[in-house]
This record gives C-alpha cells, structure tokens and sequence, in this order.
C-alpha cells in the first residue's frame, strides 16, 4: 500500500464523520486520503451505539441489517426516585447499532467513491507551506511528507489536528461528559426498550443508560461531569450497576471509556486550508450526547463546502465559513436551543426531578425531548418557586 506525495483533501480521523466527509470530496472529484491511526476502523468503540430514526431521517441513509443489533420501539425515563414514564411508539422509533461494522462500511463507501483509506496511519505534524498543508505522516512506522490543499480534522474530542492549524477546540471541564460503559451480556433487560436514569447523586452532572443488544446483552454506561462529579466515571458505573436489579449479576464482555463534548458550541469550525467536524468540532447533542447523525451531516456540509471551495480555488477561511453557515443553520441553532434544556436540568437537585416527573406525561416527554415544548416545561416549574431561575432559561 502506497500513500502519494500529493492529495487535495487529508481527512484526518475515519469515524462517521471523517469517512463522510471524504467519500463526499472524492465523489466530487477530488483525490482525497483518509488516514486513521487505529488499526481498526470503529474499534474500539466509544459510543453507547443508539441512532434515533428522526437522526436517520437527516442522515438521509438506509441501515444494512448488519449495521443493527436491536431494533427500538420505546424508551423508560426513571427520575431518582425510580418513578418512570414510559414512550411507547407504533414502530421503530431507533437503533443500537454495531459500530465496530458501521464505522467500517462507511469506510468502504468512501474508498469505493475513490478515497484512499489507511487504517494504523497517523498525523504526526502539519503546517502551512505556500498556501497548502504539508503533512508528517506515520504509515505502519515509515514516516513521509504530504502535501494537500486543504485538512479535514475529524480527529475526536482530543483533536490536534485543528490545535496545530491554529484553530482552538478546547474544552472547559464542565461543558465535556467523562463516560464509562460496559457492554454486558446475560443480564434480564427489555430488549425493545432504552432506559434513561437521572439521578444527581449517582450520576451527577450526567445520566445512566441501558441499550440493548439482544434479548440478554446492552450497552450499560454513564456520564458524569464537573464540578459535579467527585469519583471517576468508572467508579459511579459500578456503583449503578451494582443496584440495578437484572444488571448486578451480569457478565461485562467489553470495557469503553473516554470523553463527550457536550457544550462550548463552535461558532467558527474553519481556518485557511482547514475544516473540522464531528467531536473536534463539538456536533455533538448537548443533552444525551450522542454524535453519530450530527457527525455524518457536518462531514456531509464539510465535504460539499470543499468541492465548492476546489472549483473556485479558494482554500480561505473566509470561503469555507459557508460551511458554518450551513452548519448553524441546519443543526448548531438546535443544538444552542437543546443545550438550555441540559442547563436547566442540571440546575435541579433529585427532589426537584423528583416533582417533575409527577406532572409529566408520555406526550410531554416526547415533546420535550425533541424541542418541541421548552415553553410548557417553563410553564411548570414556575409553580415552583425556587425554579423560576431556571424556568427563565428557557424563555
């Protein structure tokens, strides 16, 4: 396998993002590398795997029968107290996916559309040079220069990519989520069904889940955050686990951890000769944290932005900020609307979700958690005096 001297795109990172963005480049006719620096595209995986059908209606794809482990039709949300609401939906409402496949098709659809894709190939260095970048990349431990007209950085929420082309993705503490999760088997769960547990004490700053992937085998995590968290993400999760009925007696079969950008939206996600998408550039869902669909769209507006850019040879920040204008405009506004809902919520103590959850109804919740009804959740918690602070937020 051969890297070449010379690409107009370097997508860096080959997540949903990343792969997207160079399968759109390279069937605009751009030749385009995608480089991964783990040995196995979508291993290991740092996802709790869930797709909503409302993402998959805005990714605008189709799902392979091997992209799906379990097929969901309702969702429990358990307030501290344990009292929960249960959605139910007359079909599929989504997804726990097999990201260790889904990952890797993606992949192949962006080689199959011309990009050169190298997995255990990483970015060592990266400068401007003459208006291009010139890259130090690592193939299989031979290190070479590559030049590019332009860099994708899909690197995750640790990007250096974007660091090293002068555009600042850093986080404070408290707006990114450390999460922990283990895939479990053998345990007694609703196989058609997601749990969401909100619990300040247990899971501070965060929530718990579970995501089955069959009759007797989930996806079972947490995410915590600062200032709230005092013990590692880890520790909380044992600590769950071990006082959930049907999970405590389990078998865990893999271990995922690491960090979720949760807040610190980006106004800007370009520089000259760069772009940046996915967790690096912070589309994520500032409530749940999930990435996947938000990810794949900012790859999807990344790579349309820069075939425009190619055909006008104009690799300037000034050209490419069409691409945060797309972004703001199709997600990033949402996101700014989700992320007064999480403000809120974390403002409550378990006593106050506690209440909520007593005026709530299936319809209500279902509004709520697309969007749709901030005003009557205002509305709510104005009848309780020391929530009119928060109930403000989202007015």
């Amino acid at each position: 396998m051969k890297i070449e001297d010379r690409y107009d795109v370097i997508v860096v990172g080959a997540g949903p993002g990343g792969s997207r963005a160079a399968e759109v480049c390279a069937k605009g006719g751009l030749k385009t590398l995608c480089i991964e620096k783990r040995g196995e595209i979508g291993a290991p995986k740092r996802c709790a795997e869930g797709l909503s059908k409302s993402a998959r209606e805005r990714m605008g794809i189709e799902l392979k029968p091997s992209w799906v482990s379990q097929v969901i039709t309702s969702a429990r949300v358990y307030a501290p107290n344990r009292k929960s609401i249960r959605l139910d939906y007359e079909g599929p409402e989504g997804w726990i996916l097999e990201r260790k496949v889904f990952d890797k098709d993606l992949a192949k659809e962006a080689a199959r559309a011309g990009a050169k894709v190298m997995a255990k190939a990483e970015l060592l260095g990266v400068k401007r040079e003459d208006g291009e970048v010139k890259a130090r990349i690592s193939f299989h431990g031979k290190e070479r220069e590559v030049s590019a007209s332009i860099m994708v950085a899909a690197d995750g929420v640790e990007s250096k990519t974007a660091r090293m082309l002068g555009l600042d993705t850093t986080m404070p503490l408290g707006e990114i989520c450390s999460g922990a999760q283990f895939e479990m088997t053998n345990v007694k769960i609703d196989p058609d069904c997601i749990d969401f547990f909100f619990d300040q004490e247990m899971t501070p700053g965060g929530y718990f889940w579970i995501f089955p992937k069959g009759h007797d085998s989930a996806n079972v995590g947490l995410g915590v955050r600062k200032p709230w968290s005092k013990k590692l993400a880890m520790e909380y999760l044992e600590e769950f686990v071990k006082n959930i009925e049907g999970l405590k007696d389990g078998s865990v079969v893999e271990v995922n951890a690491g960090a979720i950008p949760v807040g610190q939206l980006l106004e800007n996600m370009v520089k000259d000769n760069l772009v940046v998408v996915g967790d690096a550039a912070h589309q994520v869902n500032p409530i749940h944290g999930g990435g996947i669909a938000e990810a794949y769209i900012g790859g999807t507006l990344a790579g349309e932005t820069i075939v425009e850019a190619a055909k006008a040879k104009d690799f300037s920040e000034k050209f490419l900020s069409r691409y945060n204008e797309r972004w703001w405009e199709q997600r990033g506004n949402r996101h700014k609307k989700i992320l007064k809902l999480r403000q809120a919520l974390e403002s409550m103590s378990n006593e106050d979700l506690n209440w909520i959850v007593d005026y709530l109804d299936e319809e209500d919740i279902k509004k709520i958690s697309k969007g749709a009804s901030f005003a009557k959740l205002a509305q709510l918690l104005i009848k309780k005096p020391k929530l009119i602070m928060i109930a403000k937020k989202l007015m």
